[in-house]
């Protein structure tokens, strides 16, 4: 249920984990499961404390960048360049180490080191030419250093190669181009505003005697209604 919720409603995957803790306390996939629900609420100290006892019950190292990332959610990016430097990361995988990078490269950012930050996610991954699962990442956190750090020009060339990688819409680099080029969508109906029904067709006359019992005041009234000369009472339309 953790894994089903937690990118639609995370709250309510944070309270299934919690549900599984305290049957299943012991068990590393519990607490590695309740570590990414507290994450996704931003309870970075929970998140961290079950990362912790995850990895302490596995011995992998494959929570480490997630960690780091926690350390900079507490406010703390200097941390998570030290973890950038431990020999966990050569442990990892190639996904692993490109997500310490990411890790990294934002905890430069956090502390104001945008060049630092630009030079930190320059690497082989992101030069080759080969698509691969964090490949739309990583160039798009490329793309927005270049753009904090007022490289327009090579900001939007970089947008635009996450966006040709991002198959999935893992980033939101096209909006980031649009906004770039000064393209806004507007939306000409808001979410509240309905349609206009069509006018109603005004009923035929009645072929009966009714029709000339009608009161001449009401049809005097009637006409001075329509203002707008369209033959329909305002009164009548939907």
């Amino acid at each position: 249920m953790v894994a089903n919720l937690i990118d639609e409603d995370p709250e309510q995957a944070y309270a299934y984990s919690k549900v599984a803790l305290r049957l299943a306390s012991r068990v590393a996939a519990v607490r590695e499961a309740a570590g990414f629900a507290a994450y996704a609420t931003q309870k970075y100290s929970e998140a961290l404390a079950e990362f912790r006892a995850a990895k302490r019950m596995t011995g992998s190292v494959e929570l480490w960048p997630v960690m780091a990332d926690c350390e900079r959610g507490l406010g703390r990016p200097e941390r998570a360049m030290a973890m950038a430097g431990e020999p966990e990361v050569q442990k990892l995988d190639k996904a692993g180490q490109v997500e310490m990078r990411l890790v990294a490269a934002g905890a430069r950012r956090d502390m104001g080191q945008i060049d630092a930050a630009i030079v930190t996610l320059q690497s082989p991954e992101l030069a080759s030419n080969s698509v691969q699962p964090w490949t739309p990442r990583l160039r798009y956190a490329y793309a927005d250093a270049l753009l904090a750090a007022g490289r327009d020009g090579e900001a939007r060339e970089w947008f635009a190669k996450a966006l040709e990688a991002d198959k999935d819409g893992a980033t939101d680099a096209s909006d980031r181009l649009a906004e770039m080029d000064g393209v806004e969508f507007v939306d000409a109906m808001g979410d509240d505003e309905a349609p206009e029904a069509p006018e109603a067709s005004p009923e035929p006359a009645a072929a009966t005697d009714e029709a000339d019992a009608t009161d001449e005041s009401d049809v005097t009234d009637e006409a001075d209604a329509d203002t707008d000369g369209d033959g329909d009472v305002d009164g009548d339309k939907a």
